[in-house]
């Protein structure tokens, strides 16, 4: 027999051998056991949930006003005409700070005008007719209540022209500018938010849970630590607290009277307190591994309710550190966290408990 027809017949059993082995250590232990299978539970650990307390402090986060800011508008509608300033410009009590286009308002001011100037020349006709008997007692009489009213319309119209200007009621600073010019603005909108530095106190407004509002009282002291000035400490203390959550983002406020001592501060400025409460907030403490896309506040879980089944969750974060995070919203009706495996899991994933 050829020698190369004899090597090639020993040679094929050889690869298949070789095939069988490699197939074999493939199905060892390798990277794809370490991957679950889809259609395989994953091994999972989980910690029961179980609520705690912190009870006397309370971390808060918010930025930082003035207790006397002013919401100022157009006492009459129409059409911006100017907006002198912008966010952050100081301004001095008094100073002109926006205008409406007076075209529509003069002219109602120039009827108003002639309206009073008709009904003042009918009413000394009508007093000069009754005293030569000519008129009546009743003329008279009408003639002076339309006079009046005229009078009163006058008044009215230039009392709403001098409001078609904004002046600064304080000495102090923009906060906020709504509107610019060409816009057009109903009786009353916002068009300028501004506060007196000089005169007012600072305060720093803090978003709030339900459960922490509940759990904040009125005087209430707290430490406030300013972002940007790391090195100081300030007292402060719980002067007020919102009836009604924000609608667009559902947390509560709560007013901290700040005193800085002499120290330098601006509105906007952003800062943290801890709330020496006499109220407990109840929340869970979990893993800090075990929370995912955590941003800010917001981030998400898995729990399981069955020990079988994973469930995708969303979560309010309420304060952390290093080492764990206390969450105050979004695990009530969870048995169990799921603290390792999370990677692998959609929701509804199968599960299996390892120890």
């Amino acid at each position: 027999m050829n020698k190369h027809r004899i090597f090639k017949i020993l040679a094929a059993p050889l690869a298949l051998v070789s095939m069988l082995s490699m197939q074999s250590c493939t199905d060892g232990k390798s990277a794809a056991n370490i991957v679950p299978k889809v259609s395989q539970p994953i091994p999972v650990r989980v910690v029961r949930l179980q609520k705690s307390g912190e009870a006397g402090v309370i971390k808060v986060t918010g930025q930082l006003t003035t207790n006397d800011e002013s919401i100022l508008g157009f006492k009459t509608g129409g059409v911006v005409s100017a907006v002198l300033v912008k966010e952050g410009d100081p301004v001095r009590k008094g100073q002109l700070l926006a205008t409406l286009d007076l075209t529509e308002i003069n002219a109602l001011v120039a009827q108003a005008k002639f309206g009073y100037e008709k009904a003042k020349r009918d009413h000394d006709r009508a007093t000069q007719l009754y005293k030569d008997s000519v008129a009546t007692l009743e003329q008279l009489q009408n003639a002076e209540t339309a006079f009046e009213v005229a009078k009163q319309q006058w008044e009215a119209a230039r009392f709403n022209k001098n409001f078609s200007e904004i002046h600064a009621p304080s000495t102090g600073f923009v906060l906020r500018k709504f509107v610019s010019s060409g816009q057009v603005v109903s009786t009353g909108d916002p068009v300028l938010l501004t506060n007196a530095v000089s005169e007012g106190k600072w305060i720093l407004k803090a978003g709030v849970s339900d459960k922490q509002w509940a759990a904040i009282k009125l005087r209430d002291k707290a430490t406030v630590r300013i972002d940007a000035l790391a090195d100081q400490n300030l007292k402060a203390e719980v002067v007020r607290k919102s009836e009604t959550a924000d609608p667009s983002t559902g947390m509560f406020t709560v007013d901290l009277a700040v005193t800085n001592n002499g120290v330098k501060l601006a509105t906007g400025m952003f800062g943290s307190a801890t709330v020496e409460s006499g109220g407990k907030v109840e929340s869970w403490s979990v893993p800090f591994e075990a929370v995912l896309d955590a941003n800010g506040k917001d981030g998400f879980v898995f729990v399981t309710h069955d020990d079988k089944t994973a469930h995708r969750k969303s979560i309010v974060i309420e304060s952390f550190n290093n080492k764990t995070m206390r969450i105050s919203a979004g695990l009530d009706s969870a048995s169990a966290l799921i603290v390792s495996g999370s990677a692998y899991l959609t929701d509804g994933s199968k599960i299996y408990i390892t120890h």
